[in-house]
């Protein structure tokens, strides 16, 4: 009786929502299976896209994994857990967000019924751990190196591996044409690790063959002033002067205060700005630079004197244009005219500007430090071409990741489905429980193989078989088979160049079975209310500050009679 009239202890404050226990973990799996199955669909060569339709009104297609990831305005915390794995995914590897996304989900939902069946979550993470750092090793074991090889055996090699990324893409129909190119941007770059030296513009209308690289700096022509048609268009061997400075016509500032004796005075001080301009001009002139650039305004002055010298100039250029300008030749940037000496000059073949679609290009091509490439996109729809950005993009950090680290795998499932029969086997050596665990973890690894299947209209289960029969064979000479997208049977990977960098699977496994541990890690949710209405609070007092008095200035103001 005595403990029937305890008072109940009131810990968190009033309306805190807490979630704890086996129905909680239920509910997180279930979150990330949802997400999973959302992506799910995009997977491979056969993978369809997603078109997503945000509040502004922007369209994007995309089948990229990280891409959807990010435009899904996900709120489910356990559930933003695999969008934080796809950006990591994309930022560290480039490609295999779908991949990593997928490989999560099933974990988790392989770890579903043990946990329902009352499994303690900690010795199913124990487990997965194990076989992900078996699984990598056993990927590491299975990768063949690309080192040694010569320049053109290793372009053939990155062109396959840059192929494979782009076949599950939108621009898959022309991945040869674009592989090359990827492969040239990159090798052009070297070593240099800033990704944005190599350049991707995007201009409407023609068809995707239209794209071409240029082994230099191409940027739109810049907002021009009146001369600009008397410049000359196209130089050899010019001298490039980068400028951070105006070149325009500069009148007093009007809060300045001149007293004057004499009207003619003022004609002094008008002589003085012109003649400061023109010094500057004079000292650009005589540096002997053919080509004047710079990020801020080239005013019409400037533009005309230049015009009557055979001087090109264009002001407003990007600082992103301006920067791989200085890195490709050599120059530096500016922020003065005076003592303007060689050195700092840059210096390219030919320097020419072409028409390109309805846009005038600028086109800087046999640069002598070469640290740059651009590639100039075309295509129909804008996000056509937004998509393809996009997928260059993958290819060109898989290629950068290729070339680093050298070393690939048989893709099209097959490096899956090995793993999976080399944790199966050794499961079979271990007593206790944790030989189920890995036994699910081994049978996660299907998913892609599988959904490989599904996408392509495949008989999933059928494949799968088949696969499973190759990959037992005791010599180990199934190794490399995967699934055969076009005829739906099994082919070896490596001989059809079904390529990708050992890098993109290690990262993958490993990411995915973080994140599926860190889900099976949590056992209680806590909800702060406050936190919940401050979020509303805010929205509201956005919306209705617009215009008329929003919340804050309607109603009473404290102390105020009601």
């Amino acid at each position: 009786m005595a403990t029937m009239m305890q008072p109940q202890i009131i810990l968190l404050k009033e309306g805190t929502d807490t979630s704890q226990g086996k129905p909680q973990l239920i509910s997180n799996i279930n979150a990330c299976m949802a997400v999973a199955d959302v992506v799910r669909t995009t997977l491979g060569p056969r993978g369809m896209d997603k078109l997503i339709h945000d509040e502004k009104g922007n369209t994007t297609i995309s089948n990229d994994g990280a891409t959807i990831m990010k435009l899904l305005d996900i709120v489910h915390p356990a559930a933003k857990i695999l969008v934080d794995i796809a950006k990591s995914q994309d930022s560290e590897v480039g490609d295999g967000t779908t991949t990593v996304v997928l490989l999560a989900g099933e974990f988790l939902k392989e770890a579903k019924p043990f946990i329902e069946d009352g499994v303690h979550s900690q010795n199913l993470i124990r487990s997965y751990r194990t076989a992900s750092h078996l699984a990598i090793e056993k990927v590491k074991e299975l990768a063949i190196s690309i080192e040694g090889k010569s320049l053109e055996e290793k372009k053939n090699l990155l062109a396959k591996c840059a192929a494979t990324t782009l076949s599950s893409k939108l621009i898959g129909g022309e991945k040869e044409f674009f592989a090359s190119m990827v492969v040239d941007a990159v090798i052009a770059i070297g070593y240099e690790d800033r990704l944005n030296m190599i350049g991707i513009k995007k201009v409407p209308g023609g068809n995707m063959r239209d794209s071409f690289l240029v082994n230099g700096v191409a940027f739109k022509k810049t907002f021009s002033y009146a001369g600009f048609e008397q410049q000359p268009k196209k130089f050899e061997n010019p001298k490039i002067l980068l400028l951070n400075i105006e070149l325009e016509l500069k009148s007093e500032k009007e809060n300045a205060e001149i007293r004057l004796s004499d009207p003619l005075q003022y004609q002094s001080i008008v002589d003085a700005e012109w003649n400061i301009i023109y010094d500057k001009l004079d000292k650009c002139v005589k540096s002997g630079a053919k080509v004047v650039l710079s990020r801020l305004a080239i005013g019409d002055l400037a533009t005309q004197y230049f015009a009557d010298r055979d001087i090109f100039c264009a002001g407003r250029v990007t600082e992103e244009d301006l920067q791989r300008v200085a890195a490709a030749t050599g120059g530096t940037v500016q922020t003065t005219v005076n003592n303007v000496i060689d050195e700092v000059l840059g210096f390219c073949e030919l320097f020419e500007e072409n028409q390109v679609g309805n846009e005038r290009f600028n086109i800087f091509s046999g640069c002598p430090s070469g640290l740059t490439a651009t590639i100039v996109l075309r295509g129909g729809a804008d996000q056509f071409i937004e998509e393809a950005e996009r997928s260059l993009h993958d290819a060109i950090m898989i290629v950068r990741r290729a070339l680093k680290n050298s070393t690939i795998v048989a893709g099209g499932g097959a490096i899956d489905m090995e793993v999976s029969r080399y944790l199966r086997q050794h499961a079979r050596t271990i007593a206790g429980k944790s030989q189920l665990f890995i036994n699910s973890y081994a049978k996660a690894l299907e998913v892609i193989p599988r959904q490989l299947c599904d996408n392509a209209g495949f008989d999933a289960t059928d494949v799968l078989n088949k696969l499973r029969q190759k990959h037992a064979l005791p010599s180990g000479e199934g190794a490399p088979y995967g699934v055969d997208i076009n005829t739906g049977g099994v082919a070896d990977s490596f001989a059809n160049f079904v390529w990708e960098p050992a890098v993109v699977k290690i990262n993958a496994i490993n990411a995915a079975t973080e994140a599926a541990c860190l889900v099976l890690s949590v056992d209680e949710t806590v909800k702060n209310p406050k936190s919940e209405s401050a979020q509303g609070e805010a929205a509201a007092s956005a919306m209705g500050g617009r215009g008329r008095g929003g919340p804050a200035f309607r109603g009473h103001g404290r102390g105020m009679r009601r």
